[in-house]
């Protein structure tokens, strides 16, 4: 039987260039992390309109949180998870899927 190796060679600290850590030249290296930082930064704030819109939904019905988990299918942590805007515990089409369980279908607009 072989050895799985799991030693830690290398911990890349927060706040660090990754790609600088992975050896693309200088100014590479920082284009392809602003661009990342961007890519990051879009996809947050199209989580939170997500979750905006169901925290708003759940409000204007008056909804418990368990009430809400029955009606999208989930658990009540994860309603509580949308409702305090934990982005980096839903997928876009996790919540996409919620929204549409409640009638307010989503569609994507590219500019």
């Amino acid at each position: 039987m072989s050895k799985v190796d799991t030693h830690v060679r290398h911990v890349t600290k927060p706040g660090a260039n990754i790609f600088a850590e992975l050896g693309f030249a200088p100014d590479e290296a920082r284009r392809y992390q602003t661009e990342s930082q961007a890519l990051i930064g879009q996809t947050l704030a199209l989580k939170e309109q997500l979750m905006d819109e169901l925290a708003t939904w759940i409000e204007a019905h008056h909804l418990k949180q368990s009430e809400a988990a029955d009606i999208l299918h989930v658990t009540r942590p994860r309603v509580s998870d949308v409702v305090n805007k934990k982005t980096s515990k839903f997928t876009i089409d996790t919540l996409v899927e919620m929204l549409a369980r409640v009638g307010k279908p989503v569609k994507l607009v590219v500019g």
